[in-house]
């Protein structure tokens, strides 16, 4: 062993973790390093050192390393293991981690990942990186499961700068016991970060959701690196961009999901920074969970409009219910058959003690009408109908119809109890009166059920006719106009006969190719 490390100081290097590893120089060139040194120019190297450890180099992460766009790479990580993100909602299909590397005369990685998949993460970033410099780390997001291999970024890369907010770094010093003062540059909106042949500009978006939150745009490449907004749950499969797979049948349930349980309460702030977007020539979103957009992004756009904004996607219904022995259970089916009956397509049916909460949310959002039905349950409303319509609540969902059905068995109040809840949901509406019945629904209670489903019915597809008959008066009118051209996303329209190439709609992003010739 002439020139490799001793067996004593390979046990010390390995039990000081990655960190001593790297320190102990174990980590050789990147096993890319003719694609990055074509991008890299003459960035030095952050070790001459030659590798002592002559053995096999396994990087177990490679396969997990794709190209982005233009010098720019995902080195991320999945976990499928975890069950509950934020230790709530449930992920049967796992969880991304997102992290992004561009290289030019300066290398930048922006944000890190959950401890739980740093192994895999370190392998990745080792491989792409090797032995060149990391210039700087990018935080747009504090939120520990972006933010926990901070440190040992820092650790393994002490010529690593920190770009982030006053107010990022405020939080990186609660989280971390560690001085960077000498590291960081704090930014602001509309700073810029050159590269090289990049420019990264910097966008605030506060509350997006947490108060600290800024989201970066390459100039050259049009890359908004999004943070946690147009994010979803769910593991990466190999599939790194979302027209790699069915995102509208396998995704789309859980982007609505993570957007309206984690981001939903903040609908105002989504709005805000929907505006900034429409300013910027945006030709992908890269966000820290889930796939990456590169191709009808105002498709996607459009969704988190709607749901910033609190207006339903469909003209549907759901009907939730509380039950124990049944008797609830039977009216909401007898409810929901006749709503099936009457015309109404898709009504979707739920049992509030055995569906998650966080299902219940995403469907209120998705849906433009609901119906409650619960039984009285200590004087009050059944506890998992309480959890979900304080859920509402919490999340600020507004603009939805309700239709309430109460039973007891000798004093019902779960009616009255849940309207007041609904009630301080802005914009709510009504449908027939509270309906009740005792115990279990007999002959008379089964004629109320279908009258209170007819009167739904006819709600919602006068609201569906009303929704046609706009849009009809909206082709007709511009039937009428000059050229002009319509946004497939949101309705827009741009008056004029050549769209420009580089535009963007004012209202939901859309590009140019969205828009279709009047």
């Amino acid at each position: 062993m002439a020139d490799a490390m001793g067996r004593r100081e390979f046990l010390k290097a390995a039990a000081l973790g990655t960190a001593g590893m790297a320190a102990a120089g174990l980590f050789g060139t990147s096993v890319f390093a003719g694609e990055t040194e074509a991008v890299s120019g003459e960035t030095p190297s952050r070790s001459e050192q030659a590798v002592p450890f002559k053995g096999k180099k396994k990087f177990a992460g490679v396969g997990s390393v794709r190209k982005v766009s233009d010098d720019t790479y995902y080195i991320g990580a999945s976990d499928k293991r975890l069950e509950l993100f934020e230790n709530v909602y449930p992920i049967p299909r796992g969880i991304s981690y997102n992290s992004y590397i561009i290289f030019d005369e300066k290398t930048a990685l922006l944000d890190t990942v959950d401890k739980s998949v740093t192994g895999q993460y370190f392998e990745n970033m080792d491989a792409i990186l090797g032995t060149q410099t990391l210039d700087y780390l990018i935080v747009n997001h504090m939120e520990p499961d972006h933010s926990a291999a901070i440190s040992e970024v820092l650790v393994r890369h002490p010529e690593t700068k920190v770009v982030t907010t006053a107010a990022a770094a405020i939080l990186l010093n609660q989280f971390f016991d560690c001085d960077i003062s000498d590291r960081l540059i704090t930014v602001k909106e509309g700073d810029t970060l050159e590269l090289g042949r990049h420019t990264l500009t910097f966008v605030e978006a506060p509350m997006v959701h947490w108060p600290e939150v800024m989201m970066t745009f390459d100039m050259m490449t049009g890359v908004l690196y999004s943070a946690d907004a147009f994010g979803t749950f769910g593991a990466l499969d190999g599939n790194l961009f979302a027209d790699e797979v069915n995102f509208e049948q396998d995704w789309l349930p859980d982007a609505r999901r993570y957007y309206t349980n984690i981001v939903g309460k903040y609908g105002s702030q989504v709005q805000d920074v929907l505006a900034k977007a429409a300013s910027i020539d945006i030709k992908m979103i890269c966000p820290l969970h889930g796939p990456v957009w590169r191709e009808n992004l105002g498709w996607f756009i459009g969704k988190y409009d709607l749901w910033s904004r609190y207006e339903p996607e469909d003209r549907a219904v759901m009907v939730v219910y509380g039950s124990i022995y049944g008797g609830t259970e039977s009216a909401a089916n007898a409810l929901a058959a006749k709503l099936s009956q009457d015309g109404v397509a898709n009504v979707a049916v739920y049992d509030v003690s055995r569906t998650h909460v966080s299902e219940l949310v995403a469907e209120a959002f998705r849906v433009s009408h609901i119906v409650l039905a619960s039984i009285t349950y200590n004087a009050g409303i059944f506890t998992p109908m309480r959890s979900f319509l304080l859920d509402l609540e919490d999340h600020a969902l507004a603009n939805r119809t309700f239709a309430i059905i109460e039973n007891g068995s000798w004093q019902p109040v779960s009616g009255d109890l849940m309207r007041e809840i609904t009630d301080s949901l802005s914009g709510s509406e009504y449908i027939g009166d509270k309906l009740t019945f005792m115990s279990s629904p007999d002959s008379d209670d089964y004629i109320a059920i279908c009258d209170l489903a007819d009167q739904i019915a006819n709600d919602v597809k006068d609201g569906a006719g009303k929704a046609a008959a706009e849009d009809e008066t909206v082709t007709e009118a511009e039937g009428t106009s000059a050229q002009g051209w319509r946004c497939r996303v949101c309705g827009y329209i741009y008056e004029g006969e050549n769209l420009p190439d580089d535009y963007v709609c004012p209202v939901c992003g859309a590009g140019p190719d969205q828009f279709e010739k009047l």
